[in-house]
């Protein structure tokens, strides 16, 4: 294996510390993931420096004419504290022809935008739940006829950030009220979605035109009592303690139908495709009871600490974490010219 100058670039205030070693430092979780994929990265060999960015690109080109990095390890979010800004810096990188892991600037604005991805999805005749989308600044017309139940979530933003139980509504009174807090409190667009009843899958999908989809993985609700919407809030991606008090896990999907794996594979290579997905990913599902599957959203250069769902269902195809760091790195420097 060819030893790299790996540039890691990360948010400006999740450089991890020199001193940070011990797994039981509470500083941990704050650079879990900078520190595991740094750690893997020098593990495997690699030299690797790290460039913190927020809204100044100089850093990165700074650090590219004097260090002269093989590739970039993309674990940037938000560029200026915008989310909906990452393409940006991938941008960037490729008009410096930085090679890069992680996905391209076309497909990270393609899927970060939820009603775009159903409307891409949708006009493929892939099933996505019915939405609506809310304007920053614009009321909600009173003339429009909503379909109940609805989950009000911010457009653009990832990690269930604005997601809480109060996001189920099932009148247009909590539906205005909900939209005006993700107006008020994330600055943003907000979009309700259609509730769909059924299991949560998330599915792992690696590679640029040639992919693999990797086992997949369950949120499972427990404890939770019957007729209460079972979804991913923040409070149950982000606390221990709430899924621990609720019974709820995250698991490897157990005693699916006969066939629905293949089916959900086909499904997932299709969605990344037309998204223009590259690197790695994550799509998130709705099994129903009856057997029909609804894309929720699909997840460019998700979450890759080694306690995350994509660390997870690579580990249970074969790979060890630095195995799966490696893998990120190979498809990074071969995304457009070969496998």
């Amino acid at each position: 294996m060819k030893k790299l100058r790996v540039m890691m670039v990360v948010h400006y205030t999740l450089v991890p510390p020199d001193d940070l070693k011990d797994k039981n430092d509470p500083r941990m979780e704050k650079f879990r993931t900078e520190y595991d994929v740094k750690n893997a990265l020098i593990n495997l060999g690699h030299e690797v420096q790290v460039v913190g960015v927020y809204d100044d690109l100089m850093p990165i080109r700074k650090m590219n004419e004097e260090f002269k990095p093989h590739i970039a390890f993309n674990l940037l979010e938000d560029f200026a504290g915008n989310s909906a800004f990452d393409y940006y810096v991938v941008s960037y990188f490729e008009m410096m022809r930085i090679p890069y892991t992680g996905c391209n600037p076309r497909g990270l604005l393609l899927a970060r935008d939820k009603a775009l991805t159903k409307m891409i999805l949708t006009y493929h005749r892939i099933s996505v739940p019915d939405f609506y989308v809310f304007r920053l600044g614009r009321k909600i017309s009173r003339r429009r006829k909503f379909v109940f139940p609805l989950i009000v979530k911010s457009l653009t933003e990832e990690g269930s950030v604005g997601i809480a139980q109060a996001s189920y509504v099932e009148n247009e009174d909590q539906l205005r009220e909900r939209v005006a807090l993700i107006h008020d409190k994330l600055h943003g667009d907000a979009i309700a979605e259609q509730y769909i009843d059924g299991r949560e899958l998330y599915v792992t999908v690696l590679g640029n035109a040639k992919l693999e989809v990797l086992p997949i993985r369950e949120l499972v609700f427990d404890n939770v009592e019957p007729g209460t919407p079972r979804m991913a809030t923040y409070a149950v991606k982000w606390d221990d303690k709430y899924r621990e008090r609720w019974g709820i896990e995250y698991q490897f999907a157990r005693t699916l139908p006969n066939g629905m794996e293949e089916r959900i594979q086909h499904l997932c290579k299709r969605v990344y495709h037309l998204l223009d997905m590259n690197g790695y990913g994550r799509v998130d599902l709705r099994l129903t009871a009856d057997g029909e599957i609804y894309v929720i959203e699909a997840n460019p250069n998700p979450g890759i600490a080694r306690d995350e769902d994509c660390t997870h269902s690579a580990i249970k195809a074969g790979m060890s974490y630095d195995d799966f760091i490696q893998r990120l790195i190979q498809l990074g420097t071969t995304y457009r010219t070969s496998e």
